[in-house]
């Protein structure tokens, strides 16, 4: 279990700094959405690259898959754009803090209802008063 957390510390570190890199990228370009579409095909090769090591397999699916998955892809297009367009203004640590609010409460709702095949975790009293107390840390480092 500790490289499943690893990995994601690892992605939550780089949340921020994606939108760090990318914000400032759509500033120097003058384009938030040239950014992003910067950032789309750097992730295709990456994504290609890793597929390839791995053997290039596991496409075979995706036909049949339910065309509702695909959102996914119109999911972090609108978060890179959203997040590429709003840090200049808004700042890095504004912009994640309500991403991150909004991931506790999707998050939630996903575990409690199984949503997509997701493990089945009720919202109990004691996890929605962690999940409070974990979105009030981060209002709080955002109000100093």
């Amino acid at each position: 279990m500790i490289h499943y957390a690893t990995i994601m510390l690892l992605a939550g570190i780089g949340i921020p700094l994606l939108a760090a890199l990318n914000a400032a990228l759509g500033v120097r370009l003058g384009s938030p959405v040239a950014a992003a579409m910067v950032l789309f095909c750097v992730a295709l090769l990456a994504s290609t690259a890793v597929w390839v090591a791995n053997g290039s397999s596991g496409l075979a699916g995706l036909k049949a898959a339910p065309k509702h998955l695909f959102l996914a892809g119109v999911l972090i297009a609108f978060y890179v754009l959203s997040i590429t367009y709003v840090a200049p203004h808004f700042g890095i640590g504004n912009a994640v803090f309500f991403v991150l609010i909004g991931q506790l409460i999707s998050a939630a709702a996903i575990d409690h209802f199984g949503l997509f095949g997701a493990k089945i975790s009720p919202l109990t009293l004691t996890r929605a008063t962690g999940i409070t107390v974990m979105a009030l840390g981060v209002w709080i480092t955002q109000r100093a």
